[in-house]
């Protein structure tokens, strides 16, 4: 009998301590989506992006990625964003699709410029840089590494 109250004990105790685990991680990580004004960006390619995914600058988030549609016109992935309020972006400011690590999870990385006029709600980021998966990045290396030329022909 002694021996199903201390199984019984050390069970609540376990239960307690993973419970108090995943509400300090669900308190401490940044997963709630942010709130705030809403911009877009096209991209040619956005290489696992999903929604939900985070908006960041310099490694902080900004920003959560609210939706991903296809451009009927230009056929462009066009990534819908909601930006904190406090975060006004100058015109020239520059995203690109990033990756956390080889197993992270992909992020849209903002690079703001020096303009002195903001991006209104609603409206657009203009540059942007292509996604480049790990296989078009190792494709570059070995090419460069073979000598290849740029039409694809021998030397």
């Amino acid at each position: 009998m002694d021996r199903n109250i201390v199984e019984t004990v050390m069970g609540a105790v376990v239960l307690l301590v993973a419970g108090l685990f995943v509400f300090f991680a669900y308190t401490t990580a940044e997963i709630k989506a942010v709130t705030g004004y809403e911009i877009t960006a096209p991209f040619y390619k956005v290489g696992g992006l999903s929604k939900g995914s985070d908006v960041r600058i310099s490694g902080i988030k900004v920003g959560t990625v609210v939706n991903l549609v296809l451009d009927s016109k230009t056929y462009d992935a066009v990534v819908k964003m909601s930006i904190a309020p406090d975060v006004k972006l100058p015109l020239d400011t520059v995203a690109s699709i990033d990756s956390g690590g080889l197993l992270g999870g992909k992020y849209v990385r903002l690079e703001p410029g020096k303009d002195k006029t903001t991006i209104n709600p609603g409206g657009v980021i203009t540059k942007t840089k292509n996604f480049r998966s790990l296989e078009d990045q190792v494709g570059e290396i070995i090419f460069l590494a073979t000598g290849g030329e740029k039409d694809g022909a021998n030397k």
